[in-house]
């Protein structure tokens, strides 16, 4: 029993330190990230959108994917997650932020309005940092805070360093589907170029500015990332459009099996049907932003403050789990 304590404290140990590296090294995985992003756009631009029909066709639309890949991976790299010791947020005035054709609410919730019922979050005290917080929130060991309507903290090495959160999963989303996009182009499109360089097609000229292996590289990267960064993007949407966040989907698993242990059936208050939990997690349609948000990178608010959930009528709580069942943050105490 002791030597097996001493295993746990050294592991623990081993994590925070893995923790405290990470977050030293995650700005430069940022640049990295910046640099591979910058390399792949010119590859595209200088090798393979030179060859494309219809330039005058063909170069917005590529222009735009680029465009978004590049803002929404700056925002979901600083704007913050929705800390809950932070003041609330408020929609900016500047050309970067979307504006809607109504007054916005004063609490920050968006669609009360539009047959959609909010119930007031229930709130809980942090057993790590003391913090009280509304349902939903999750304390991040890595920030040593608790975010709101947290998913999970993006290691450094995926190139975004932070929390994903209640202000910054949208762009988080968008940033994976812009990715997907621009990397299955330059696959598709790029394939005769890649040929090209590896010296297959039976001639040594190379007449554009990036050089061949590099070209190589970028094509191969692109090519892992559009597989690796689709499936990402599939589960992530999957879970966005039965409304729960990562962890939830954890939780939801481990409160089906209590439930049916019991006789009992688990029902997710917060789903409200695929096409509106959608609707919500971007905030568009009707009592939300224009659907044009999707395509122009613009900053938009979410549909809640935080404070106030969408619920199915007549829910104030997921059916099937009694109260004091809820999972909660792991305990980070060595003495445990």
């Amino acid at each position: 029993m002791i030597c097996a304590r001493h295993v746990f404290r050294c592991f623990k140990w081993l994590e925070r330190m893995g923790d405290r590296f990470t977050g030293a090294a995650g700005p430069y995985f940022v640049g990295l990230a910046i640099i591979l992003q910058t390399i792949g756009a010119a590859s595209f631009f200088t090798v393979i959108q030179p060859n494309l029909p219809l330039p005058w066709l063909t170069t917005p639309p590529c222009l735009l994917i680029a465009l978004n890949l590049f803002v929404h991976y700056y925002y979901v790299c600083t704007v913050p997650p929705g800390f809950v010791q932070d003041e609330p947020s408020q929609p900016g005035d500047s050309l970067l932020w979307a504006s809607l054709s109504r007054t916005s609410p004063s609490s920050g919730v968006w669609w009360s309005n539009c047959g959609i019922i909010l119930y007031t979050a229930s709130t809980s005290q942090c057993r790590r940092c003391g913090m009280m917080r509304p349902e939903r929130a999750h304390h991040c060991r890595i920030c040593g805070r608790c975010v709101m309507k947290y998913d999970h903290h993006c290691p450094p090495f995926s190139g975004i360093n932070q929390c994903v959160g209640l202000h910054n999963e949208r762009h988080f989303v968008l940033f994976m589907a812009y990715l997907v996009l621009s990397t299955f182009w330059l696959s598709i499109l790029g394939y005769s170029q890649a040929l090209e360089a590896l010296g297959l097609n039976f001639t040594n000229h190379w007449p554009y500015m990036v050089p061949q292996l590099a070209y190589i590289l970028t094509y191969m990267l692109s090519v892992v990332l559009c597989i690796s960064v689709f499936i990402m993007l599939s589960w992530h949407l999957w879970a966005v459009a039965r409304g729960e966040t990562s962890v939830e989907a954890q939780d939801h698993e481990v409160y089906k099996r209590i439930a049916k242990d019991r006789g009992d059936h688990f029902v997710n208050s917060y789903d409200l049907g695929k096409s509106t939990n959608l609707r919500l997690f971007f905030n568009v349609g009707r009592g939300g932003y224009p659907w044009y948000t999707l395509i122009l990178p613009l900053r938009i608010m979410p549909y809640t403050d935080g404070c106030s959930w969408a619920r199915r009528e007549g829910l104030e709580r997921h059916l099937g789990i009694q109260e004091g069942e809820e999972l909660t943050d792991e305990d980070d105490n060595d003495d445990e």
